[in-house]
């Protein structure tokens, strides 16, 4: 994998898990991170480029979908459980 193309996956990487972070509801919360780090091991070794840009472009919509599912989660929130923060 390119230099490029890497430090691009760890980026998305990362905002992912920080917007993932961002989740009021606990079990939506831990459900995110735990498919993002998944998803993110399950497809560590791929090496094809035009897997991994396939990849990438599906990455960056589903952080979109988790900063829409953030906001909608901040507008209809409930109250707090016993496990949230």
């Amino acid at each position: 994998m390119a230099a490029a193309v890497r430090s691009q996956v760890i980026s998305l990487y990362r905002m992912m898990l920080t917007e993932s972070k961002k989740f009021p509801s606990y079990n939506y919360r831990t459900y995110a991170l735990r498919r993002v780090r998944d998803a993110f091991r399950a497809n560590g070794a791929l090496e094809d480029p035009r897997a991994v840009e396939r990849l990438v472009v599906e990455g960056q919509q589903t952080l979109a979908l988790i900063k829409r599912q953030v906001s909608i989660g901040r507008m209809y929130a409930t109250q707090k459980s016993v496990v949230d923060d």
